[in-house]
């Protein structure tokens, strides 16, 4: 944790009143996965984009069942703030567990089922705003740096899951 908490420190050196108010929007969208819940149900509603929604929507529920259902509670790491409590949150205290970073693992869950679903302007403008709510959760000193890397891993697993579940029913519907 000692170097994880150094960067954390490096990255509070750049505060700045305009940038804590970007990050906290930011972070913001990244709540309870609603960006991508919210896009999820766009691509469902339109028929052309329905198989995607269909793997974002898959990749989403197995996001949540991996992050905040099994390894949350089964790795249990303490959040950088209660360890470090000289800094003061920009945002509501969060009351579960650090790795991974479920706003980092939703995203990136986004991000790689648009992917493999071929949405090729769609992934990279979801990439972006992926890397900037992980940042985010830096910035605001509730996750550590491999806290954010968990979120990226369990995300992109969570994508392939979304994909290849989907590519698994269809073919279940085919009868093949």
């Amino acid at each position: 944790m000692g170097i994880e908490l150094q960067i954390l420190n490096a990255i509070q050196t750049i505060h700045h009143p305009i940038l804590d108010s970007i990050m906290c929007g930011i972070t913001k969208l990244g709540n309870a996965g609603i960006i991508w819940i919210l896009l999820t149900a766009i691509l469902l509603i339109l028929p052309k984009t329905r198989k995607t929604g269909m793997i974002l929507a898959l990749a989403l529920v197995a996001d949540v069942i991996l992050c905040n259902g099994i390894l949350k509670n089964l790795v249990a790491r303490t959040r950088p703030f209660d360890v470090n409590t000289a800094v003061q949150l920009l945002i509501t205290r969060p009351h579960d567990y650090s790795f991974p970073s479920g706003h980092t693992a939703a995203s990136f869950a986004a991000v790689s089922a648009l992917y493999l679903a071929g949405e090729k302007k769609l992934w990279k403008g979801a990439c972006v705003l992926a890397v900037l709510i992980a940042f985010s959760r830096l910035y605001l000193y509730v996750h550590y740096p491999m806290d954010i890397l968990g979120g990226i891993v369990v995300g992109i697993l969570a994508g392939a899951i979304g994909y290849y579940g989907m590519q698994w029913i269809g073919k279940k519907r085919d009868g093949k």
